[in-house]
Protein backbone atom coordinates (compact mmCIF):
# COMPACT_ATOMS: atom_id res chain seq x y z
CA UNK A 1 0.00 0.00 0.00
CA UNK A 2 2.88 2.24 0.79
CA UNK A 3 4.51 1.70 -2.25
CA UNK A 4 2.04 2.55 -4.20
CA UNK A 5 1.43 5.91 -2.34
CA UNK A 6 4.84 6.10 -3.20
CA UNK A 7 4.66 5.49 -6.43
CA UNK A 8 1.40 7.77 -7.21
CA UNK A 9 3.00 10.58 -5.42
CA UNK A 10 6.62 10.44 -7.94
CA UNK A 11 4.60 10.04 -11.19
CA UNK A 12 2.45 13.45 -9.68
CA UNK A 13 5.60 15.07 -9.25
CA UNK A 14 6.81 14.21 -12.83
CA UNK A 15 3.85 15.08 -14.65
CA UNK A 16 4.36 18.27 -11.93
CA UNK A 17 8.03 18.41 -13.56
CA UNK A 18 7.54 17.82 -16.99
CA UNK A 19 4.66 19.97 -17.75
CA UNK A 20 6.58 23.00 -16.01
CA UNK A 21 9.25 22.24 -19.62
CA UNK A 22 6.30 23.21 -21.92
CA UNK A 23 6.64 27.09 -23.13
CA UNK A 24 3.62 29.03 -21.94
CA UNK A 25 0.63 29.86 -23.77
CA UNK A 26 1.30 33.97 -25.04
CA UNK A 27 -1.23 36.56 -24.18
CA UNK A 28 -0.13 38.77 -26.69
CA UNK A 29 0.33 38.36 -30.52
CA UNK A 30 3.58 39.95 -31.96
CA UNK A 31 6.48 39.50 -34.22
CA UNK A 32 9.75 41.35 -35.25
CA UNK A 33 11.38 41.77 -38.32
CA UNK A 34 15.09 42.89 -38.82
CA UNK A 35 15.66 44.34 -41.54
CA UNK A 36 19.54 45.60 -42.43
CA UNK A 37 21.19 46.67 -44.95
CA UNK A 38 24.48 45.06 -46.38
CA UNK A 39 26.30 47.47 -48.13
CA UNK A 40 29.32 45.10 -49.27
CA UNK A 41 26.56 42.52 -50.45
CA UNK A 42 23.88 45.24 -51.96
CA UNK A 43 21.35 43.50 -49.99
CA UNK A 44 18.74 43.59 -47.00
CA UNK A 45 19.44 40.93 -44.29
CA UNK A 46 16.02 40.58 -42.95
CA UNK A 47 14.89 38.26 -40.09
CA UNK A 48 11.31 37.51 -38.89
CA UNK A 49 10.57 36.32 -35.18
CA UNK A 50 7.44 34.57 -34.83
CA UNK A 51 5.85 32.19 -32.13
CA UNK A 52 5.86 28.82 -32.86
CA UNK A 53 2.35 27.63 -31.83
CA UNK A 54 1.40 30.42 -33.39
CA UNK A 55 3.00 30.01 -37.01
CA UNK A 56 2.08 26.44 -36.29
CA UNK A 57 -1.64 27.39 -36.29
CA UNK A 58 -1.52 29.74 -39.18
CA UNK A 59 0.22 26.66 -41.02
CA UNK A 60 -2.21 24.62 -40.45
CA UNK A 61 -5.19 26.82 -41.35
CA UNK A 62 -3.19 27.27 -45.16
CA UNK A 63 -2.60 23.92 -45.66
CA UNK A 64 -6.18 22.07 -44.17
CA UNK A 65 -4.15 19.83 -41.66
CA UNK A 66 -2.44 20.33 -38.54
CA UNK A 67 0.95 21.17 -38.69
CA UNK A 68 3.71 20.53 -36.25
CA UNK A 69 6.81 21.87 -36.94
CA UNK A 70 10.32 20.30 -35.78
CA UNK A 71 13.77 21.80 -34.96
CA UNK A 72 14.75 21.36 -38.79
CA UNK A 73 16.78 24.48 -40.36
CA UNK A 74 16.50 23.25 -44.30
CA UNK A 75 14.40 25.88 -45.52
CA UNK A 76 10.40 24.49 -45.32
CA UNK A 77 8.17 24.84 -48.56
CA UNK A 78 5.22 25.91 -45.91
CA UNK A 79 6.75 28.25 -44.24
CA UNK A 80 8.02 29.97 -47.55
CA UNK A 81 4.87 29.85 -49.02
CA UNK A 82 3.43 31.62 -46.10
CA UNK A 83 5.92 34.27 -45.65
CA UNK A 84 6.14 35.47 -49.45
CA UNK A 85 2.12 36.11 -48.89
CA UNK A 86 2.62 37.89 -45.88
CA UNK A 87 6.00 39.79 -46.53
CA UNK A 88 6.65 42.14 -49.23
CA UNK A 89 8.73 45.33 -50.17
CA UNK A 90 7.97 47.52 -53.36
CA UNK A 91 9.72 50.36 -54.79
CA UNK A 92 7.02 51.59 -57.57
CA UNK A 93 3.31 50.16 -56.90
CA UNK A 94 2.52 46.65 -57.12
CA UNK A 95 5.98 45.84 -58.05
CA UNK A 96 7.54 43.49 -55.45
CA UNK A 97 11.00 43.51 -55.15
CA UNK A 98 12.60 39.66 -55.47
CA UNK A 99 13.91 38.03 -52.34
CA UNK A 100 14.94 34.95 -51.25
CA UNK A 101 14.07 32.72 -48.41
CA UNK A 102 17.42 31.41 -46.85
CA UNK A 103 15.68 28.88 -44.41
CA UNK A 104 14.21 28.98 -40.67
CA UNK A 105 15.67 28.42 -37.30
CA UNK A 106 13.97 27.23 -33.99
CA UNK A 107 14.00 28.58 -30.81
CA UNK A 108 12.43 27.48 -27.31
CA UNK A 109 9.07 29.09 -28.56
CA UNK A 110 9.65 30.96 -31.75
CA UNK A 111 11.33 30.89 -35.16
CA UNK A 112 13.37 33.25 -36.83
CA UNK A 113 12.59 33.23 -40.96
CA UNK A 114 15.43 34.27 -42.92
CA UNK A 115 15.20 36.16 -46.46
CA UNK A 116 17.65 38.20 -48.18
CA UNK A 117 16.36 40.90 -50.59
CA UNK A 118 18.92 42.44 -52.84
CA UNK A 119 18.61 46.19 -53.33
CA UNK A 120 21.27 48.22 -55.37
CA UNK A 121 19.32 51.30 -55.66
CA UNK A 122 20.01 54.22 -52.69
CA UNK A 123 17.11 53.31 -50.31
CA UNK A 124 14.74 56.77 -50.20
CA UNK A 125 11.02 55.43 -49.77
CA UNK A 126 9.37 52.08 -50.32
CA UNK A 127 6.16 50.30 -49.69
CA UNK A 128 6.69 47.71 -46.77
CA UNK A 129 3.69 44.92 -46.18
CA UNK A 130 3.64 43.00 -43.14
CA UNK A 131 0.72 41.06 -42.11
CA UNK A 132 2.31 37.82 -40.39
CA UNK A 133 -0.21 36.01 -38.73
CA UNK A 134 -2.79 39.30 -39.17
CA UNK A 135 -5.64 36.15 -40.65
CA UNK A 136 -5.28 34.64 -37.26
CA UNK A 137 -5.17 37.58 -34.45
CA UNK A 138 -7.68 40.75 -34.31
CA UNK A 139 -4.33 42.20 -32.27
CA UNK A 140 -1.59 41.07 -33.87
CA UNK A 141 1.30 43.75 -33.79
CA UNK A 142 4.38 43.68 -36.02
CA UNK A 143 7.40 45.19 -35.43
CA UNK A 144 9.84 46.37 -38.32
CA UNK A 145 13.28 47.71 -37.65
CA UNK A 146 14.66 49.12 -40.64
CA UNK A 147 18.68 49.88 -40.61
CA UNK A 148 20.11 51.32 -44.15
CA UNK A 149 23.68 52.55 -43.10
CA UNK A 150 23.61 54.91 -40.11
CA UNK A 151 19.47 55.45 -40.35
CA UNK A 152 17.40 53.84 -38.36
CA UNK A 153 13.43 53.32 -38.11
CA UNK A 154 10.86 51.38 -36.30
CA UNK A 155 7.67 50.93 -38.42
CA UNK A 156 4.57 49.45 -36.37
CA UNK A 157 1.93 47.22 -38.31
CA UNK A 158 -1.30 46.34 -36.87
CA UNK A 159 -4.63 44.80 -38.83
CA UNK A 160 -5.51 48.35 -39.91
CA UNK A 161 -2.19 49.18 -41.01
CA UNK A 162 -0.79 46.50 -42.84
CA UNK A 163 1.20 48.02 -45.65
CA UNK A 164 2.47 51.14 -44.93
CA UNK A 165 5.16 53.67 -46.40
CA UNK A 166 8.35 53.89 -45.24
CA UNK A 167 10.52 56.84 -45.68
CA UNK A 168 14.12 56.94 -44.35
Amino acid sequence: MYSRLFFKGIVASLLLVVSSFRPAVHDFHTSLTQMQYNAKERMFEISVRVFTDDLERALSQESGHKIQLNASDTPNPLIEKYIRKHFALSTSPNAHKPYTYVGQEPEVDAYWLYLELPYTEPFKEATLRQDVLMEMFDDQVNLVNLQYGSQKKTVVFRKNQAVQGVRL
